[in-house]
């Protein structure tokens, strides 16, 4: 899945060891645009976490996995980023600040102001 969403905090970088060797684990908020805002936290692991890209307030294209496990009777789903790229501004949407206009020609036929 993909989503296209603001950087608006950063969470700190958990480390530890595991049966695998050490880990690294940075949580992200983002938010999305739109009439409704959704924030949404994400998770970054390892080599993906790239500080370059991760300032607040960048836009950022995600792409990412959901997963959801079961622990204790409770289900619990993670966000998980495999690829993140800051979106470009081209791609945003920007409002168009073209003017209609509309040609005027004095004194003819359709010129019915009295003044």
């Amino acid at each position: 899945m993909q989503l296209k969403a603001k950087l608006t905090q950063l969470l700190p970088i958990q480390t530890g060891t595991g049966k695998n060797g050490e880990w690294k684990k940075q949580d992200i908020i983002v938010e999305t645009d739109g009439q409704y805002p959704k924030k949404v936290c994400i998770s970054i692991w390892g080599d993906k976490i790239n500080e370059g890209q991760l300032q607040i307030g960048n836009l950022l294209q995600i792409d990412f996995d959901i997963e959801s496990r079961e622990y204790s009777s409770k289900w619990y789903t993670d966000i998980k980023a495999w690829k993140i790229t800051i979106a470009s501004a081209s791609n945003q949407n920007t409002p168009d600040n073209t003017v209609n206009t509309v040609d005027f020609i004095p004194n003819s036929e359709d010129d019915i102001l009295p003044f």
